[in-house]
């Protein structure tokens, strides 16, 4: 006797399609987190030179804003610590950036709550 299976494929490929769809995605929502933790990196040890070469945190803070290209930089937070009266040569300065990330993966938005990225580094001021 002989089966017909000529729709086979098609089931199994309208299984499988979703679970291929959310991988892809999750996949493209792992490389934004790691790039934008990366820039913002980057963007933190830039930012704290300046620092180190006696930039006021105005002047630093706008750069950190003009150097992050991730989104919405109006959502970047950035903390200079201590504050430019407070810093002195010899001392250290401190710049944390903080950028909320949300996932775009259906399944896993609903599991992880949105989060913040955050970096910091610390420089001797000149």
């Amino acid at each position: 006797m002989i089966k017909d299976e000529k729709g086979q494929s098609m089931v199994e490929m309208a299984l499988l399609l979703p679970i291929l769809l959310l991988l892809l995605v999750g996949i493209f929502d792992l490389g934004r987190v790691l790039y934008t933790n990366i820039h913002l990196h980057l963007a933190t040890q830039e930012t704290v030179r300046l620092g180190g070469l006696g930039a006021s945190d105005e002047e630093m803070k706008q750069f950190a804003k003009n150097y992050v290209h991730v989104g919405d930089v109006s959502l970047l937070d950035v903390a200079v610590q201590p504050p430019q009266a407070e810093r002195v040569s010899g001392e250290y300065v401190t710049v944390v950036l903080e950028y909320p990330i949300e996932f775009f993966t259906p399944f896993i938005s609903r599991i992880i709550p949105p989060f913040s990225l955050q970096t910091n580094s610390t420089i001797r001021v000149e």
